[in-house]
């Protein structure tokens, strides 16, 4: 994938009016994996590739009204999406590229990213750059509602070696961008690998 992402824009723009409705249920995975983020009330998150803002209620729930959520999305379309589904009101939403986040360094306690990583264009580098916006043992979550397999089966495809969500390979890029992998869940219901920042910039 090049840093054009006139693809991944097209690819979500035609599909985001019925995104929800297509995967009705997801809800309580997405609930389920922001519980285990270990969020504090008052903390500062961002779903970073928001979509249509399906983790931004359990988000918001978890950090409260003191809390900060922001939620960024490079598809015009899929924030237009949150936005009249009502989950603006759970978080504020930004149209702006996770590989530049218009965000002060170590302004935020959490990085959740669900669906993310398989769109990034250069994955260790656009991995550094949520380093950068997170504090010092601040925390990520790679989270997918459905698991490797499960997904591939679904694509009608196989696992690849390279796959990046192996946990052979997700655990070196992460620690080469300044992440150091805490958890690794692959299971059909779910997929969550969380890390903690341990690069000192």
């Amino acid at each position: 994938m090049t840093d054009d992402h006139t693809h991944v824009q097209e690819f979500f723009t035609v599909r985001a009016a019925d995104w929800d409705s297509r995967f009705p249920s997801d809800g309580p995975t997405f609930a389920a994996a922001v519980a285990d983020l270990g969020l504090r009330r008052g903390d500062r998150v961002l779903d970073a590739g928001c979509g249509t803002g399906r983790a931004l209620p359990p988000l918001r729930a978890a950090v409260g009204a003191s809390g900060v959520v922001l939620g960024a999305d490079l598809t015009p379309a899929m924030l237009k999406a949150a936005v009249r589904a009502g989950r603006n009101r759970d978080g504020r939403l930004l149209l702006a590229d996770v590989a530049a986040l218009p965000l002060r360094s170590g302004s935020l306690d959490a990085v959740f990213a669900a669906g993310l990583i398989a769109h990034l264009p250069h994955p260790e580098k656009n991995l550094r750059e949520l380093v950068r916006v997170v504090r010092p043992g601040g925390m990520l979550a790679l989270f997918h509602p459905i698991g490797r397999a499960a997904l591939a089966a679904r694509q009608g495809r196989q696992i690849t070696p390279g796959d990046l969500r192996a946990e052979a390979n997700l655990g070196p890029l992460l620690h080469r961008s300044g992440w150091t992998m805490t958890s690794y869940v692959d299971e059909d219901a779910r997929f969550l690998a969380l890390a903690v920042r341990t690069r000192e910039d």
